[in-house]
């Protein structure tokens, strides 16, 4: 394994970064994903704060005594996570062009998306996306998919939360998932329509129509999103259509 500069790399991100994120941005992920004491490294041709104390963060890493491979993987999670989505690439290209394996952290963000056994739509559409630390997208093409995927089953015109209120309930609708002859079924029923209405209020109305950069998604909120759809992919799987 080559050896890595990280005084290089401190320079050049720092300098990558300084008008993306804030030095509260900075610490935050220092701390929770670091894990390190961060010591101060004066360097006089740094002048950005935010490009100080992201550099201050990768040298104290660079500094702690850790196995070489945990120091890497703490380090590309570090620099993509202050990274816009627009941009991951050239991080992940940069990191690897100074001999970071980028492919030591793909194995991980695999394994964890992959061990949440999510349904097959889910992984078709946001597995790539969630690897490579895109979360906003992530979530927001497993939101249209399962919107298209309704439409196309319930034989509807309508769009997002109308169609989600319009297809799923006992009385009206034209997907059942019970037999809608019991108060459970009718509750159940009633569940299934108000979560995917909220779903697409709450997730992919926001992610269509705000930049991810005023919108963010953090990795947690993207896993627990993706598992929130695949339940009601799964829910949409057992549907049977019923024309009025």
């Amino acid at each position: 394994m080559q050896d890595i500069n990280f005084r290089h790399i401190a320079t050049q991100i720092g300098d990558a970064l300084k008008y993306s994120t804030t030095i509260n941005e900075i610490d935050r992920f220092g701390q929770s994903i670091l894990r390190v004491n961060k010591e101060n490294f004066p360097n006089p041709a740094i002048t950005s704060s935010r490009a100080q104390t992201l550099y201050n963060w990768v040298l104290s890493l660079a500094k702690t005594p850790l196995e070489s491979t945990e120091r890497q993987k703490r380090l590309i999670k570090f620099c993509l996570e202050l990274t816009p989505e627009a941009h991951q690439k050239e991080t992940i290209a940069f990191l690897e062009k100074n001999n970071c394996q980028y492919n030591l952290l793909y194995k991980d963000y695999l394994d964890e998306f992959l061990k949440r056994n999510f349904h097959p739509e889910i992984i078709k559409h946001s597995q790539k996306l969630f690897i490579q630390s895109n979360y906003f997208h992530a979530v927001f093409e497993s939101t249209k998919a399962y919107n298209k995927d309704v439409k196309e089953k319930s034989f509807s015109e309508k769009d997002g939360q109308p169609l989600m209120l319009n297809v799923w309930g006992c009385e009206s609708g034209v997907l059942k998932v019970t037999a809608c002859t019991s108060q459970t079924d009718n509750d159940f029923q009633d569940g299934i329509k108000f979560i995917s209405g909220g779903l697409m209020s709450a997730i992919r109305n926001p992610t269509a129509h705000e930049p991810a950069i005023t919108w963010p998604i953090d990795k947690q909120d993207c896993l627990d999103i993706l598992s929130l759809i695949s339940f009601l992919y799964r829910q949409l799987d057992k549907a049977v259509y019923y024309k009025l």
